[in-house]
């Protein structure tokens, strides 16, 4: 049993120390490629912990992404940057700047602030109509950041803002964000919420409080989707839209090709859709593909990767994993096997 667990543990770590591996041998532009694929996993895994444990789907988690780029974006910006970038920046938050690692861990802490706000009142909602919240929750989040220029820079993009997400940083992040899942899960709480997934009518005939279980998992979610907020910020410049439908349906696409009730499943819809995804990016800019020119039209990547996540809902629906943990088949000799069926 102690050796099942650990590898399901040490499986999404060694893809995502593979995934590093292979970044530090690619050029620095595909580099790039492979640290953003490292930072959707830290959402994708956020995403995991509550949507794949509850089995309440939720439209919502990129809001808690942008309210995390949004917190580590000004509070690490250099003060003398702000009055150019940000003029109508509230006071407090134009007057200081953070280090690089209180950004993040203040990230993290205003996802998880604002998914409590949130889910107090949406997380006795169920089917549809938690869905339906959620997007209306992401909606508003976007609109806030959008126009209201004193807690960000509203229309424009995030600049000047230090680059300190690189291939160590997204490694250690996404690999925090595997082991934060991965304790949860095997918690009382984890354990709890999975089985209110399976049966909510049988898990409060024993006393389990539905609402209490996802309160908490929506809540650790949004910590661990603004501190990906956070890396995503200190990554590249950010604006209201690469927080917005795009991310939605991209990482939702990847939990679902992946296998939504896995951990395994989580990291490697991840990995394998980020992959298409940076290769689509870069046909659509012209690349040469054996010896030929391909310069595919613009918006192939999302279409492509609705198609495949139509197809992976045909073909398996409980994604590429069977929304299974990684596990090693235990081969036993067949004397033994002969020896015990006598």
């Amino acid at each position: 049993m102690r050796r099942a667990l650990l590898l399901q543990l040490l499986a999404p770590l060694a893809l995502v120390a593979l995934a590093a591996l292979v970044g530090t041998l690619v050029s620095t532009s595909t580099e790039t490629y492979v640290i953003n694929a490292l930072v959707n996993v830290v959402i994708v895994v956020a995403l995991y912990v509550f949507i794949g444990n509850s089995g309440v789907l939720s439209f919502g988690h990129i809001s808690f992404v942008a309210v995390g780029a949004w917190a580590a974006g000004v509070l690490s910006m250099p003060v003398e940057e702000k009055p150019a970038i940000m003029p109508h920046l509230f006071g407090l938050l134009g007057e200081h700047t953070v280090g690089n690692i209180w950004s993040l861990a203040l990230a993290a802490a205003v996802g998880a602030a604002y998914a409590l706000v949130v889910g107090l009142p949406l997380m006795r909602l169920s089917g549809l109509g938690a869905g339906i919240a959620t997007f209306g929750v992401l909606e508003i989040t976007h609109n806030v950041l959008r126009y209201w220029e004193k807690i960000g820079p509203g229309l424009n993009t995030f600049s000047a803002v230090p680059e300190t997400t690189g291939l160590l940083q997204a490694s250690l992040g996404a690999a925090l964000a595997v082991i934060v899942a991965f304790g949860y899960r095997r918690m009382r709480f984890g354990r709890l919420l999975s089985a209110t997934r399976e049966d909510a009518a049988a898990a409060r005939a024993v006393g389990v409080s539905v609402y209490r279980q996802r309160l908490v998992a929506f809540v650790l979610s949004g910590a661990l989707a603004g501190f990906a907020g956070g890396l995503l910020v200190h990554m590249l410049p950010v604006n209201t839209e690469s927080v917005y439908l795009d991310l939605t349906f991209l990482t939702l696409a990847m939990l679902v090709i992946g296998g939504a009730t896995s951990l395994w499943g989580a990291v490697v819809g991840a990995l394998a859709v980020s992959a298409v995804d940076s290769f689509l990016a870069e046909a659509e800019s012209g690349i040469h593909l054996f010896g030929r020119s391909v310069d595919f039209p613009a918006g192939t990547r999302i279409v492509v990767v609705g198609a495949l996540m139509a197809l992976v809902l045909i073909l398996r629906p409980a994604g590429l994993t069977g929304g299974r943990e990684f596990s090693v088949p235990l081969a036993r000799p067949r004397r033994l096997l002969t020896k015990f069926a006598r």
